[in-house]
Formats: C-alpha cells, sequence, structure tokens
C-alpha cells in the first residue's frame, strides 16, 4: 500500500465512527407527504407542525386542509393555519413518515389523538395502486382516565381544482350506496360525498412544469355511519361555526360559480365522536381526484389506469370505502415489511430515508392505460423541465421498481420503446424525452426530432441497455427485449462506435453543462455494452452475445488505464488532477456484468471519504453541490456496511437539518445543505438501489410484485 493510501485508510479509520454518531434523536423531514397520488394530486406539509402553516402542492402552492379537534368544548388546530392564534395549535408528540403513511402523534386536553394519511401505494397490485385516492383518519383515546367529549373537523379549498385561484369553481353533493341499492358502502346508509372541480374543464389544455391541476373533480366522501355532518360553503362560515359550537351551518353556499379566492369555498366534514375514554375511538374520511383523462399519448388522451376496467368515480368511492379496512392493515404489514428490510439492508437512517422517498417517487409518476389496457407508466420532471418519460429520470427512478414492481417498472420504458419504433424518431440513439408534462407527444428537450443539437446519446442509449438487461434478467427471459429489437440493436450499435470515448455532450447531470472525455458517462455505455451482450445471449444470438462481451471487455481495460489517476480514477479521460462519483459502476455487480476489476470500486470508495463534507459527498471536483440518487448508488459501491452508512449518513443529516422546507432535493450544497434545485422528483426512488443489491432481498420482493 502507497502512502497516500495508507493516509486515506487511517482517515477512514478515523471518520466512520465520527459520521456514524451523528444519528438524529428525531428525524425531521424538510417537507412531509399527506395525500401523494400523481404529480397534480400531491400534497405536502411544509411544516415541522401541521397546523402551523397550510399544506401545499408540492410547487409550493398552497393546496389548504384544515382540520380542528374539538375536546370538552375547547378547539384545537392540528392541520392548517386556518383562524391563527384564536385557536391554539395541539400540541404535537411526534411525526412518523412510512412507505404508504404519515402518522401524527397528539396529545392535549386529556385526550391523545392520532391523525393519519394514508394513500394505498401498493405496487403488487396496479388497480389500487393507481387509485387517486388518500384516507384521512382520526383515533381518539383518553389519556387522563378521563372521558372527554371529542369531534373533530376536516375541510379542503377550492385550491385543489384550480392552477390559480383567480379561476371559477362549481361545486355539487350526492349520495352513494345504501338505500339506494349501490353496493352499500359503509355498511347501513352509504357515503356522504362532497365533490368540486373547475368551472371550464379544459381537460389536458396545459402542459409545463410549475402547473396545478384544473380540470377533473375532487371529492370529499365519508361513511354515512360515522354520523357525521356536512357542508360546502366560505372558509371562515364553516370554520367559525365550529370552533363556536361544534357544529356546522346547516346549508351549502349557493354562490357560484365564483373564484377559488372568492370567500374561498371549502368542503367540510365534522364528525361526533361522543364521550371518549380508555377505547379509542374512530373516523375516517377519502380524498379522491377523477382527472378522468391523465396524458396525452401521441395525440390520443388515455384514462388512469384505475379505470382501465370501465370502473368510474362512483365505483371507485364505494370500493374505497369497502376495503377501507383491509386496505389499511394491508399499508401498515407492507410498511412494517418494507422498513424492516430497508433496515437490515442499510441501517436505520437508510431506512428513514428510503421511506421519506417512497411516496415522493411513487406520487411523481402517473400510470395510465393504453386503449388496449396495456398500463403506461409516465414520470414528470417536476422543477427540472418538466418534461415526460425523460429517460435518465427513469432510469436513476428505476430500483424501486425493479425491486417492488416488474410490471411497473416495465410500463415506465415501454413508451419510450414504442416511441423509438416510430418513423418519426430518426436517430440512431435513444430519445431523452417523449414531451412535456401531460403531453407525451414526442420529444422537446434539445434539437428534438430535428437535429442532434443539445442530445444526449451515449446517456439514453446506455440508460435504455442496462434497463432492459435488467428487466429480463427480473422476468428470466429476453421476450420484453425482443419486441423492440430494432432499437436495441441499434443502440448497441452506436455505443460500441461512440461510447468508450465519448464526444462533447450532455449526461443525465446535464446542470454541470457538455464534458468531452466523460469517465462516468464512458463506464455507462460499457456496462451497457456488456448488458447487451447478456441480453443476446437470453436470446440465443450466441454470436452477436460473444462479440459484444469482447468490446465490452477490451472497453472495460482501457478505461482502468485511461481513468487512472492515481489513488482514483479521473472526471475526464484528459483532466488529471480531476474526480468524480462513478455511481453507474454500482450495475457491474448488481447485474452481475462482472467487466470492471473489484479494485476499482476499493479504490473510488477510499478516495471519496477524503472528499466528503458535512452534508455528503460532492458530485464530482467542480462544484461542492451533490445528487441524493447518485449519492447512494455510489455509497452501494462499498464493500462494508460500515463504509455505506458513513456515506449516506451525512444525507440523511441534509434531510434533517435543511433549511429549505420541500419535497425530498435531489440537488444540494453539501456543505451548506442548501437546495441548489430540484424538488419532489421522480428520480428519489433511486435510493433503493441498496435493496437491489442484495440478491436474496431483490429476488423476494419481486416475486411479491408478482
Amino acid at each position: 500500500m502507497n502512502k497516500t493510501l495508507l493516509a486515506l485508510s487511517l482517515l477512514v479509520f478515523l471518520w466512520i465512527p465520527a459520521i456514524l454518531g451523528a444519528q438524529p434523536a428525531v428525524f425531521r423531514p424538510p417537507a412531509v407527504p399527506l395525500a401523494t397520488s400523481d404529480p397534480y394530486f400531491s400534497i405536502w406539509s411544509f411544516a415541522d407542525h401541521p397546523g402551523k402553516d397550510w399544506p401545499r402542492h408540492w410547487t409550493g402552492k398552497n393546496h389548504a386542509l384544515a382540520s380542528f379537534v374539538r375536546i370538552d368544548g375547547k378547539t384545537y388546530r392540528a392541520l392548517g393555519n386556518a383562524m391563527g392564534a384564536a385557536v391554539p395549535a395541539m400540541s404535537l408528540v411526534s411525526t412518523k413518515v412510512f412507505p404508504t403513511r404519515t402518522v401524527y402523534e397528539f396529545n392535549d386536553g386529556g385526550v391523545r389523538m392520532t391523525l393519519t394519511f394514508t394513500t394505498p401505494l401498493l405496487p403488487h397490485d396496479l388497480e389500487v395502486f393507481s387509485r387517486p385516492v388518500t384516507y384521512v383518519s382520526w383515533e381518539a383515546a383518553s389519556a387522563d382516565g378521563k372521558d372527554h367529549a371529542v369531534s373533530v373537523y376536516f375541510d379542503n379549498s377550492a385550491e385543489l381544482v384550480v392552477n390559480t385561484t383567480d379561476q371559477e369553481v362549481t361545486w355539487s353533493r350526492f349520495n352513494l350506496g345504501g338505500s339506494d341499492g349501490a353496493g352499500g358502502a359503509g355498511g347501513s346508509g352509504g357515503l356522504d360525498v362532497l365533490a368540486i372541480g373547475s368551472k371550464d374543464q379544459q381537460v389536458l389544455a396545459k402542459s409545463g412544469d410549475d402547473l396545478r391541476i384544473d380540470w377533473g373533480y375532487f371529492y370529499l366522501a365519508a361513511p354515512k355511519s360515522q354520523g357525521g355532518a356536512s357542508v360546502i360553503t366560505d372558509h371562515f362560515t364553516a370554520r367559525r361555526s365550529f370552533t363556536a359550537d361544534g357544529t356546522l351551518p346547516g346549508s351549502d353556499d349557493p354562490r357560484m360559480p365564483r373564484p377559488a379566492r372568492d370567500d374561498w369555498p371549502v368542503l367540510a366534514l365534522v364528525f361526533n365522536l361522543g364521550n371518549v375514554g380508555a377505547t379509542p375511538v374512530s373516523r375516517h374520511l377519502i380524498m379522491a381526484y377523477d382527472d378522468r383523462f391523465s396524458i396525452e399519448y401521441f395525440h390520443r388522451k388515455i384514462r388512469p389506469y384505475w379505470r382501465a376496467g370501465g370502473m368510474e368515480v362512483g365505483d371507485l368511492l364505494i370500493r374505497s370505502e369497502v376495503e377501507y379496512s383491509s386496505l389499511s392493515a394491508d399499508c401498515a404489514r407492507f410498511d412494517g415489511e418494507l422498513t424492516e428490510d430497508l433496515e437490515k439492508a442499510g441501517g436505520d437512517k437508510y431506512a428513514m430515508i428510503a421511506s421519506l422517498a417512497y411516496r415522493q417517487a411513487m406520487a411523481a409518476h402517473k400510470l395510465a392505460a393504453d386503449i388496449d389496457g396495456t398500463p403506461l407508466l409516465f414520470p414528470k420532471e417536476n422543477f427540472s423541465n418538466g418534461c415526460i418519460a425523460t429517460v435518465d429520470v427513469i432510469y436513476p427512478a428505476s430500483p424501486i421498481f425493479m425491486l417492488l414492481s416488474p410490471e411497473l417498472f416495465k410500463a415506465s420504458l415501454t413508451p419510450v420503446l414504442e416511441y423509438s419504433m416510430m418513423p418519426r424518431w430518426k436517430f440512431p440513439f435513444a430519445p431523452h424525452d417523449l414531451g412535456t408534462y401531460p403531453k407525451a407527444n414526442g420529444q422537446v428537450y434539445g434539437g428534438g426530432e430535428e437535429t442532434e443539437e443539445n442530445q444526449m446519446p451515449v446517456e439514453e442509449s446506455g440508460n435504455m441497455l442496462i434497463l432492459l438487461y435488467a428487466a429480463a434478467r427480473i422476468d428470466g427471459s429476453p421476450d420484453y427485449a425482443l419486441k423492440y429489437w430494432p432499437s436495441v440493436e441499434k443502440w448497441a450499435r452506436y455505443l460500441r462506435n461512440k461510447g468508450l470515448d465519448p464526444e462533447n455532450q450532455l449526461c443525465t447531470d446535464d446542470f454541470a453543462g457538455h464534458l468531452a472525455h466523460n469517465v462516468n458517462l464512458s463506464l455507462k455505455a460499457i456496462l451497457a455494452l456488456g448488458s447487451y451482450s447478456k441480453l443476446c445471449d437470453m436470446a440465443g444470438k450466441k454470436s452477436e452475445a460473444e462479440r459484444y462481451h469482447r468490446v465490452a471487455r477490451e472497453y472495460a481495460s482501457k478505461w482502468v488505464e485511461m481513468a487512472d489517476d492515481g489513488d482514483h480514477y479521473r472526471l475526464a479521460f484528459d483532466k488529471p488532477g480531476t474526480w468524480s462519483q462513478k455511481y453507474n459502476l454500482v450495475w457491474d455487480d448488481i447485474l452481475g456484468l462482472d467487466l470492471f476489476p473489484a479494485g476499482v470500486a476499493e479504490k473510488e470508495i477510499l478516495f471519496y471519504k477524503s472528499k466528503q463534507n458535512r452534508y455528503g459527498l460532492p458530485l464530482d471536483n467542480r462544484k461542492d453541490y451533490t445528487k441524493s440518487d447518485w449519492l447512494v448508488w455510489t455509497a452501494t459501491l462499498a464493500g462494508t456496511r460500515a463504509e455505506f452508512e458513513a456515506l449516506i449518513s451525512p444525507l440523511c443529516d441534509f434531510l434533517n437539518e435543511t433549511p429549505d422546507r420541500v419535497p425530498f432535493s435531489d440537488w444540494y450544497d453539501t456543505k451548506t445543505a442548501k437546495q441548489v434545485g430540484f424538488q419532489a422528483r421522480p428520480v428519489i426512488g433511486g435510493v433503493f438501489i441498496k435493496m437491489i443489491s442484495d440478491e436474496n432481498i431483490w429476488r423476494t420482493w419481486v416475486s411479491r410484485g408478482r
């Protein structure tokens, strides 16, 4: 061992326990997921206490939800910043974020109150997964041995159904189930349903990044068996009535249509829990958003997946209520099992990171159905450029789907593969995107379909080949890739000619600008060629498999020589003294490609530890910023559990201490913990890569996903 490596080894010995000792006593997410179904129906709390700020859409615009708890005639605020100082915030005991649930625990007035948001994003059941439904539940029990009179209030504003609050809205109410013979939802009496939507209903008319939905209808539903009361009126009248005497106004406000900000119309529900003692008493409601049409896919409006079998919104609400108890139990069980395996794979901090990432990653996608029922999964580049079905977003997001749902994983690839087979895509490399969300009508990034300007040819071609081999490995068959073989074969040829030493071009980290001779991009191309070789072998194309395997091995050997910079590997082949995270290398082991010597990862990990800052390892030597997803991929290269935890522990500290209260950012400064850009993006699903690096854990969850 040379002196440099000896010094680095000593640094690592001193560094690991210091990092691991930084475990926070309480995990404070920068933003807490509440209702998280898709890029439009995505509501978060940006505050430590849910009652000290308004819930917000992931973009930061208010999507006001409010909840009060009335105990023995005194009203407390549990959710939303309604009524200000006139109503004190209920004392918050804890906030717990699980993969499918957020649980707030309060204690005031002699009562323990639990407020839970459950979004049943269960990836093994695509119909349930695609439902735009979140359950909100309250459970109260005496904390002092005495009985207490308890009631709860909930409302949502019209902000949920408009892009800007000057847009006009209308509302209505109806009953479902019960005596009308529609299925007896909620035991007896059916459902009390309140609905609100924009007046103009311009379906799929807008596309872009910083947008909120302004078509379709939001529904608030509760079983009549719970004895609740409801009203649709202005915010002040509804809230003042409850805080005054625990009731609601007796009639709905008839003044419509009107702008969402004109006296802020709300849908409000009140539940009287009666005298609550030691035995817990609970109530729940359903929040649902029916967008009717979700995506414009090559100029065809296609439905959300839950509608693929002909289900209508009434069926959705009834079925959601009938299955409330079973789905709640399923979500609790899923959360427990997944969290347990996350802890086994990467420790407590890793489990915190991945649990927070889960609903964000899922809700940054929309699952739609093609006209024949084929599932199509579309990610949105939130606060990046608003693109839809971006390949270098699908790539980092893929581990969560590889682990939990082979069908969702392939559903994210299918739109890109179908596009690549169309005559309109004339390039020898893979496309970057399919348009701007929610319009998947063809690439808009860079030169679009016209020129090669600002394209990502090596990046996207490499991504697709790696992902296609991963899909084949999960299936045990190359059949899915074979459907698109002309594109697959074309991309492999392109990487054979252009991948070893990439020309001046963009990679997925395009915010860093163009870079020639990109070492990490070359690494991706080599692993993609190895993946293609494996695909060929599975498909019985033995001579092609052998030829591309030789090329991949030859390129890997050259890469080691060209990139070597002594105690690490360079950022660019022609730039000595530089370095970068080699996150793409993670696939060499996960996919069993075995193209690079084990010493490559070992040397890189050893070097990274000398470059780590307070909140993590920078992306490369040029800036102090990093990417959260790539940081976990790089940590997964570590040879020991202690090294892995030492690399991801600062990411947990970033989440716990960042001053920027936004959904999980994947681009931040490693010295200040400040957000550089991006939030609520699907790429954060990439933190699940540690789970698929363990073959036993991966196979166990894949079998459940089927």
